[in-house]
C-alpha cells in the first residue's frame, strides 16, 4: 500500500492537511489535463494536528462531504503522508537484480536502514537509475513509514466509501505537481546566460517550492524536475489567525473566517497582516539558508509559494524584493481545462493550496 510511483487507474488526489480535506480529480484532454472535480472542506479543530490524524471518524465524515460536494463518481483514492512521518534513504544495489530479487534483498537488509521493527512499518522502493560512475550498480530510493500513518489515512478513505490505491509521500507529490508550474521566463533567462557558448553545458534549473500551510511549512527544492532537498518546520497561517483573535477578541473560527473573507478593522492590514508577511518572508529566507548550508547550492533560480498563506495579497512581491529571487504563486492548474462542475473562481482562490492534491491526482497517469 505504501507506494511511490506505480501505474494506477484514474484516481482521486486527496490531501488531508491540518485544517481541511482537499480533493482533485483529473483526466487527460487534447491539451494535456482536465479538472473533472474539485472540493475543499474544512476539518473540525484538532481532528488533524500537525498532519497527524487524531480523529479518523471526523476526517472520514469531512471527506464524505467533499466527495458529495465535488460530484465525483470515482471510488479510488491516492493519499499522502507528511515527510516528517517518513524515512527515506538512497542505497546502491547490483544492477543485475530483478525487481523481485531486489525486493527480497531490501527486506533482508531493511533493518540496517530503518530504526523500527519491520512488522510495524510500510516499506517501498523506487529504482532511480544507474549509480554515477558505476554502471554495475543502481541507486534505489527506500521509503518507510510506521504502519499507523498509512492505516489512519486508508481508514478515513474507507469511511467515505473510497478504496485507497496509493499512499505517497507529500514531498514527492509536490515534485510531481511541480512539472505543471509555469516557470518559463526564469528558465529562459537561465539559458540565455550561456548563449554565447553553445558548447557550454547548461546549468541546472533550481526551483524552491515553499508550501506554507496552517501549522507547518515545507521547503521542497526541485533541480531539473528532481527532488533534491526537503525540510519541514512548524510555522503557518495559524499564527496570523491567533494574532487576529488576540487583537480583536474573536473566537478562532470567526478570526479564520474574517481573515479569508474580509471585514476586519482598518488597522488590520498595517498592524497585523503586514508584520505577518514580514515574518513569513524571514521564514522563507531561513529555509533557504538551511538548504544552502546543507549542500552544494548557494542560490535558487525561482521560488514558488504554495499552501494557504500563498494567497495573502502581495506576499510574492515582498519575498521577491527582499530575497532578490523571482517569486511566483504556485498554480499547477494554469494550463488545464475545467469541467462544468468546477468553479473557476474557487479554483483560482484555492490553487496554491492544492499542490499536494494535484500531485496525487497526477499519479493516475505516471
Amino acid at each position: 500500500m505504501f507506494q511511490l510511483k506505480r501505474k494506477q487507474k484514474p484516481i482521486l488526489g486527496i490531501d488531508i492537511s491540518s485544517t481541511s480535506v482537499k480533493l482533485v480529480e483529473l483526466s487527460r484532454s487534447e491539451k494535456g489535463y482536465k479538472i473533472e472535480s474539485l472540493a475543499v472542506e474544512p476539518l473540525p479543530a484538532n481532528a488533524v494536528v500537525e498532519k497527524n490524524i487524531q480523529d479518523v471518524e471526523a476526517v472520514g465524515e469531512v471527506l464524505s462531504k467533499a466527495l458529495k460536494k465535488s460530484g465525483t463518481k470515482c471510488k479510488l483514492a491516492a493519499l499522502a503522508v507528511a515527510g516528517s512521518a517518513v524515512i527515506t534513504k538512497v542505497i546502491t544495489m547490483p544492477s543485475s537484480l530483478s525487481d523481485s530479487e531486489m525486493e527480497m534483498q531490501i527486506e533482508l537488509e531493511a533493518d540496517q536502514y530503518i530504526p523500527y521493527p519491520l512488522e510495524e512499518i510500510n516499506l517501498d522502493f523506487q529504482v532511480l537509475g544507474e549509480t554515477k560512475n558505476n554502471p554495475e550498480t543502481v541507486d534505489v530510493l527506500l521509503a518507510a513509514s510506521r504502519s499507523e500513518n498509512v492505516e489512519l489515512r486508508t481508514a478515513a478513505a474507507e469511511i467515505a466509501g473510497l478504496t485507497a490505491k496509493i499512499v505517497d509521500v507529500e514531498a514527492y507529490t509536490i515534485e510531481n505537481a511541480s512539472s505543471m508550474l509555469q516557470t518559463g521566463s526564469a528558465v529562459s533567462n537561465k539559458e540565455n546566460k550561456g548563449e554565447d557558448n553553445e558548447d557550454e553545458e547548461k546549468e541546472p534549473f533550481v526551483l524552491a517550492i515553499l508550501d506554507v500551510g496552517a501549522t507547518m511549512t515545507s521547503l521542497n527544492v526541485i533541480e531539473d524536475g528532481n527532488l533534491i532537498y526537503t525540510r519541514e518546520q512548524a510555522f503557518g497561517g495559524k499564527q496570523l489567525t491567533e494574532e487576529i483573535m488576540r487583537r480583536y477578541g474573536l473566537a478562532y473560527e470567526e478570526a479564520g473566517r474574517l481573515k479569508k473573507v474580509g471585514g476586519l478593522p482598518d488597522n488590520y492590514i498595517p498592524e497585523v497582516l503586514e508584520p505577518f508577511k514580514e515574518t513569513m518572508a524571514q521564514q522563507v529566507s531561513r529555509f533557504l539558508q538551511f538548504f544552502y548550508t546543507a549542500g552544494q547550492h548557494h542560490s535558487v533560480d525561482m521560488i514558488a509559494l504554495a499552501g494557504g498563506c500563498a494567497s495573502i495579497p502581495g506576499i510574492d512581491e515582498l519575498i521577491e524584493s527582499q530575497l532578490d529571487v523571482k517569486t511566483i504563486i504556485a498554480n499547477p492548474f494554469a494550463n488545464m481545462e475545467l469541467s462544468g462542475k468546477v468553479n473557476a473562481q474557487a479554483l483560482s482562490n484555492d490553487a496554491p493550496a492544492l499542490m499536494i492534491a494535484c500531485g496525487l491526482a497526477l499519479r493516475s497517469f505516471s
